[in-house]
């Protein structure tokens, strides 16, 4: 062996001398340009690799540099290599055998292979430190040398105890000792010897990850289930993080904040003797000079194996179930047995149980509750997806859709078929919609589904309205013939049945004083079914009786008679859902008159405007009631239209009646307002058939959610589903998070943008919608990603709102790259790797999550080691002891390099571990 180093060193050495010459001349950037390799661990340490060949042996020489890095290696920046650390070195070089191994096994050829090195490092005037890995690999043992100049040299060793560290190493006083030993006589006792030792240490502590708590949770209820249960207990009732999330309704989200690592940094003490280090390990990490925090994600908010359970991935899947619903014309199709198809839907594709579907049907259609706030949590570009919010019955029975086995088409199919015979069970016993308002207008900025049955609950609140009417109705009949049975003139019998009915529905009723009608003497029946009867339009002020008057419109008057014109309680305008309007318009367009024809369509409307204006106003004319109804219509004289005359103020009846004329098209002959004036009857809004037709619309709105087809129920609930579960994110308490709510903001544009086809009807089923809806899915779920992340930090630092918002920026920059991407082209190899320096009064929050250990954690773990903070001992100390010397009094002071002339680290330890694990890094600095 030893012929052959002397037979091949001299080429050896020489290769290598070569080739650290050339690194030397090509200096950093010219290293870059060729190709040198950048390290996944740091952003600006940089890697050059060389083979060369000595015997029979193949060596690797690598050369590691940095790129503007000002930092001081005492600075333990958490991006140094490990032999950065252990010696304190930044750029240097290692060399290796190529083997499995990749260490030198042999103790004679590492020293020769290090001597090789040094040769040739001190032939081309390199200052580099070199080292070569010796031992086993689980060591990570190294040997090395530094030429430091014409006076000094550095030699390195480091090696590892991998278990049975002997006690006293275990503490500050031992470590030092040991440090001590390298320079001091052994037969001193260096507990009485002052020794100007420098010191820096760094303790880390992390907090008891979510997973270990959960086990220790589980094993005390093991132990404890037996007794619990005979008290007829509940041994789950332990809360976990998001209990109060919005999202936990439907799913508990795993906690991205596993736990938190604290490092806390004594820097730059002087240390005189063992005691004062046994003093130290008693000290609190409050005295630390730094608090560094560093957070453990779960692997799982990154991964890229995209099976995180979530919104997005059910919303995924009822993409997928939208996507075979164009396979039938109804819904039964899916569960029918007589289906051709329905074989392959079964063996892919379950149903849920009966006790499932009840429990679900009970959630949805439970009585009693109260009405939600249809405006909570609701985002302010939520209203533009034509969906429906959160709270309603529709919306809500989207959600529990996602969750109703892995939400395939069967199990929707099965579930709206109960849905719509729960809906149906209702109409039937005038029972009111769950979940929804019933009365108001209807919401056409939503789905066409939840516009029906919102019309639907209005149509069941009418029909218990007349139920009860009739009732009532019944019940004054009784009455009211009892009593004309008393009377004896018929006259009186008429007039008591007119009191009567007054009594019951005439509270809008407004008669005229006894001065203007004179004491009249004829009353109108509202019963009366002769039309003669009711028409008013020939009497006079004194024999007619004003009803259903909402009071005068300001200073107008009739044009016939100067009295005050009334405004009439008018019924509302029919209800329409989005499918009638469209009808409508559509019958307008193709008749061409529009003026005409829209008010053909709007006839019923019109005659009951009109009944009730010739109810509130006897004397009224036609166009007493365009002047109120259509004032465009009516085209005042030039006089009026100034302003009223002094006359006028003076005595109106100088200046009586008002001058003006209709329109040109009201003024036409045939005119169809003017027909349906002549031909409306006088009756006050309450006396008026209604014109919303409960029953006959009921029964439409059940035939149409019967027979829907099954692509317009899953794109309705598609649109539905992405705005309820975003509405849902959308009120999640994560503070100030101005890039969270920015991303939010974007989510709701895109969910816009790519819904919209599904608004409109414009899906057909084709490939490429259907992507778009799987790309939307994946921004749901980065956004989703990020906004548990965001939850879960603001309640851990909701008194330190930096760090929670530090945190979140950090990662939100880290994790933006990857969002234009799904699950499976993320890159896994990367890790998020951040350090947040404390402030002072942020260290108190910090500190309170590191709880007391409980009972049952603490007898597992032998605490040995000091600096307990909060109970909890460090799970790693690193500390780094240093000599400092002048060399003015030695002898080769004159001879030695300006640098060298004030003092020198002659002595260097780095230890690094635990009570089971110690790792030691020698350096010594020797005159030669």
């Amino acid at each position: 062996m030893i012929s052959l180093w002397l037979l091949h060193g001299k080429g050896f050495i020489s290769e290598i001398e070569a080739t650290c010459r050339q690194w030397l001349v090509d200096g950093p950037k010219h290293l870059l340009q060729k190709g040198a390799v950048l390290l996944d661990s740091s952003n600006y340490i940089y890697k050059v690799k060389s083979e060369l060949k000595n015997a029979a042996k193949i060596y690797s020489m690598e050369y590691y540099f940095e790129i503007n890095n000002k930092g001081k290696i005492a600075d333990w920046n958490c991006t140094l290599l490990d032999l950065q650390i252990c010696f304190g070195v930044k750029e240097f070089l290692v060399i290796s055998p190529q083997s499995a191994s990749g260490v030198v096994l042999d103790a004679p050829e590492a020293s020769k292979l290090l001597s090789a090195v040094a040769i040739a490092f001190s032939n081309c005037s390199s200052l580099w430190p070199a080292f070569v890995p010796v031992h086993d690999p689980s060591r990570k043992a190294f040997i090395g040398i530094q030429n430091m100049g014409t006076v000094f040299t550095r030699r390195f060793e480091a090696d590892r105890i991998g278990s049975q560290v002997p006690i006293k190493f275990m503490h500050l006083e031992g470590l030092y000792e040991l440090f001590v030993s390298k320079f001091a006589y052994s037969t001193l006792d260096h507990s009485m010897h002052l020794l100007k030792v420098h010191l820096i240490m760094k303790l880390t502590y992390r907090t008891i990850p979510n997973d270990d708590d959960d086990d220790d949770f589980q094993e005390a209820d093991a132990e404890n289930a037996e007794s619990v249960a005979s008290l007829g207990g509940d041994n789950h009732n332990r809360k976990h993080w998001d209990d109060d999330c919005p999202w936990s309704e439907w799913y508990s989200a795993e906690d991205p904040v596993k736990g938190f690592d604290l490092v806390t940094t004594w820097s730059k003490k002087v240390v005189e003797s063992s005691l004062e280090m046994a003093e130290m390990e008693n000290a609190s990490p409050h005295e630390a000079e730094k608090w560094i925090l560093a957070p453990n994600l779960s692997p799982n908010l990154d991964s890229s194996k995209g099976d995180r359970i979530g919104f997005a991935s059910q919303l995924l899947l009822l993409v997928n179930a939208l996507h075979t619903s164009f396979e039938a014309q109804f819904m039964e199709d899916f569960v029918s047995v007589e289906n051709p198809g329905s074989d392959n839907l079964k063996s892919s594709m379950v149903i849920p149980p009966p006790t499932v579907l009840d429990r679900v049907l009970k959630d949805l259609f439970h009585e009693g509750l109260p009405l939600p706030d249809f405006a909570k949590g609701e985002h302010k570009s939520s209203r533009a997806i034509k969906g429906a919010h959160v709270e309603s019955l529709f919306a809500q029975f989207c959600l529990h859709s996602l969750w109703l086995d892995n939400c395939n088409i069967r199990a929707i199919a099965v579930l709206w078929i109960e849905f719509v015979r729960e809906i149906r069970w209702c109409w039937e016993e005038s029972q009111p919609m769950p979940k929804m308002l019933a009365n108001g207008s209807i919401d056409l900025a939503t789905c066409l589904i939840n516009q029906k049955i919102q019309m639907l609950a209005i149509c069941i609140e009418k029909k218990r309205e007349l139920n009860e009417e009739f009732q009532d109705c019944i019940g004054s009949n009784d009455d009211m013939f009892a009593h004309m049975e008393e009377d004896i003139q018929v006259g009186e019998v008429s007039t008591s049945f007119h009191a009567q009915s007054q009594g019951l529905d005439g509270k809008h009723d407004s008669p005229l004083t006894p001065k203007d009608f004179n004491g009249s003497k004829t009353v109108v029946s509202k019963f009366s079914t002769n039309s003669q009867d009711v028409l008013s339009a020939d009497k006079s002020p004194s024999d007619s009786i004003r009803k259903g008057s909402a009071g005068p419109v300001g200073s107008m008057k009739l044009l016939k008679s100067c009295q005050s014109l009334h405004a009439p309680f008018t019924q509302n305008a029919p209800l329409m859902t989005e499918d009638m309007h469209e009808e409508r318009l559509h019958a307008v367009e193709a008749f061409g008159d529009s003026f005409n024809f829209s008010a053909q369509l709007e006839r019923e409307t019109l005659s009951s405007d009109m009944s009730a204006f010739k109810a509130a106003n006897p004397d009224a004319v036609f166009e007493d009631f365009i002047r109120w109804h259509s004032p465009g219509d009516w085209e005042n004289d030039e006089s009026e239209a100034n302003g009223l005359s002094k006359n006028l103020i003076e005595g109106m009846k100088d200046d009586w009646p008002p001058r003006g004329r209709l329109s040109q098209r009201m003024s036409d002959h045939g005119n169809l307002w003017r027909k349906i004036w002549n031909a409306a009857p006088i009756l006050p809004a309450y006396e008026q058939k209604p014109q919303l037709d409960p029953n006959r619309e009921g029964e439409k709105i059940l035939h149409y959610l019967e027979t829907v087809r099954p692509c317009q129920l899953l794109e309705q609930m598609v649109c539905t589903a992405f705005r309820a579960s975003a509405d849902t994110l959308n009120q999640t308490n994560f503070g100030s998070l101005k890039q969270m709510t920015t991303k939010i903001d974007q989510l709701y544009l895109t969910m816009l943008s790519t819904l919209r086809p599904l608004q409109v009807n414009l899906l057909s089923g084709n490939g490429e919608n259907i992507e778009d809806l799987r790309r939307l899915c994946v921004v749901f779920e980065h956004v989703e990603k990020l906004l548990t992340l965001a939850a879960s930090l603001h309640r851990k630092f909701i008194q330190a709102p930096r760090v929670s918002e530090a945190i979140f920026s950090d990662y939100y920059n880290f994790y933006l790259p990857t969002m234009g991407m799904g699950s499976a082209d993320v890159d896994a190899q990367k890790e998020f790797d951040m350090k947040l320096q404390l402030r002072l009064n942020e260290r108190q929050v910090v500190s309170n999550m590191f709880t007391p250990p409980t009972a049952n954690q603490s007898w597992r773990k032998v605490l040995s080691m000091g600096n307990l903070l909060n109970g909890h001992e460090p799970i790693l100390r690193e500390i780094i002891f240093f000599m400092r010397d002048s060399n003015s009094g030695n002898h080769y002071f004159a001879s030695s390099p300006r640098g060298y002339q004030q003092e020198i680290e002659t002595y260097r330890m780095y230890l690094c571990g635990t009570s089971n694990d110690l790792r030691v890094a020698l350096s010594v600095t020797s005159y030669d």
